[in-house]
């Protein structure tokens, strides 16, 4: 059994590559996912994709603004994808959530639930989706997604507990439509135990990236960064005591934790971002030196053969963007199962109490606005009758 997967925000490509990497087999029958079609606003993105996922089809990634992207025109699919921009959900930026340029983005990706009626669905975005316009953007979000017809699955998925060397806390949605009877679990992660969790130097050394790797530039720093970062120990940052006085930052204000921060070797690393300028940079814990884009793209569980397009600040961004595939993976395998009939191991959803609370909540919220718009409309309505008959008393 074939999904032909659509996606927007495509990204460069790692919820597709987990995609096509998970496949499962009963009597006989292979479940697995083809790419279909893939939208994404950035050329060097779009590049990547169509040079590691489908070289063969170019023509099947669309590189548009998905406001200009006419949905209904796209190819029918079976499967859909969609880790709609978190720059307005994301705790480092201002959090302005469904009020920001960006957050009503994800809009476009329930038309295409509506318009095309995938089976199945797969969403991400940041832990901060949860808390943005106080919790009701979430619950928006969720509310809409069930009124076109899903039973949706939203959890809080720890990559570190699925194999990725990276603290990377993404809110990803699965969901089935109503209509064909399943329902999706979510897949018990696998390392619970910190002790079990893959580490930074596995990441990186296990096995050595080789000199002519892809994407494998070093950055060259200033005589006074390489000589402030010697002076911190793996797992610290710019903000570490030890560091002479005439090598530390004069910084005023609030002091960010990842600022020069190097990796600890014997943890998974922190999260990877698209960040770079002013010290934001990962930093080795063994050289004084900010990691390359490839040591960066391991933390992200992308195999070496897989190049990214562009300049070094694009394919940063690129990969600090990416879902990790390894993570992706295991997911997509999860709901492969479930259309099988497979058994596996489950864990519950973080919301799972409180799913349905939350979309009564959703409901209310929606009813509460049509009511509002309706006593508007019956006060303009009024109103204009109201002129009417002043305008017909006076003449």
């Amino acid at each position: 059994m074939i999904f032909k997967k659509g996606e927007l925000f495509c990204g460069p490509g790692g919820l597709t590559l987990g995609a096509k990497m998970a496949q499962v087999e009963k009597d006989g029958v292979i479940y697995k996912v083809e790419h279909e079609w893939a939208s994404d606003y950035d050329e060097d993105t779009c590049e990547t994709y169509r040079y590691n996922i489908c070289p063969d089809k170019p023509e099947t990634v669309i590189c548009e603004d998905v406001r200009k992207l006419d949905i209904a025109s796209l190819p029918e699919i079976d499967a859909f994808a969609f880790g709609f921009p978190c720059n307005d959900y994301s705790i480092v930026g201002e959090s302005k959530g469904l009020e920001g340029e960006f957050g009503p983005l994800y809009s476009y990706g329930i038309k295409v639930l509506k318009h095309h009626k995938p089976k199945w669905f797969i969403a991400e975005n940041v832990g901060g989706l949860e808390s943005a316009n106080e919790g009701q953007a979430f619950i928006k979000i969720l509310q809409e997604m069930e009124d076109v017809g899903y039973n949706i699955t939203p959890h809080l998925y720890k990559f570190e507990e699925y194999g990725v060397p990276q603290a990377r806390h993404r809110i990803i949605i699965v969901g089935i439509r109503k209509d064909l009877g399943w329902s999706f679990k979510v897949p018990k992660a696998p390392y619970k135990n910190p002790a079990d969790w893959k580490t930074s130097r596995q990441a990186l050394e296990e096995p050595p990236i080789p000199e002519d790797a892809f994407n494998h530039e070093f950055t060259k720093h200033q005589t006074k960064v390489v000589e402030m970062l010697k002076h911190i120990p793996p797992g610290e940052n710019a903000w570490y005591e030890g560091i002479p006085e005439h090598l530390r930052l004069n910084v005023k204000g609030a002091k960010l934790s990842n600022i020069y921060k190097r990796l600890d070797p014997n943890a998974p690393a922190y999260t990877v971002t698209g960040s770079g300028g002013g010290g934001t940079h990962m930093y080795h814990y063994d050289e004084p030196r900010a990691l390359t884009n490839r040591e960066r793209a391991r933390l992200q569980t992308f195999p070496d053969w897989y190049k990214f397009i562009g300049g070094k600040e694009s394919v940063r961004k690129q990969i600090g963007m990416a879902v990790p595939p390894e993570g992706a993976k295991i997911i997509i395998e999860a709901v492969l199962k479930s259309f099988a009939g497979i058994p596996y191991e489950t864990e519950p959803s973080k919301w799972e109490d409180e799913l349905s609370e939350m979309l009564s909540a959703g409901k209310t919220q929606k009813s509460r606005k049509g009511s509002t718009t309706k006593q508007k409309a019956k006060n303009q309505s009024s109103a204009e009758s109201l002129n009417e008959e002043q305008m017909e008393f006076s003449i």
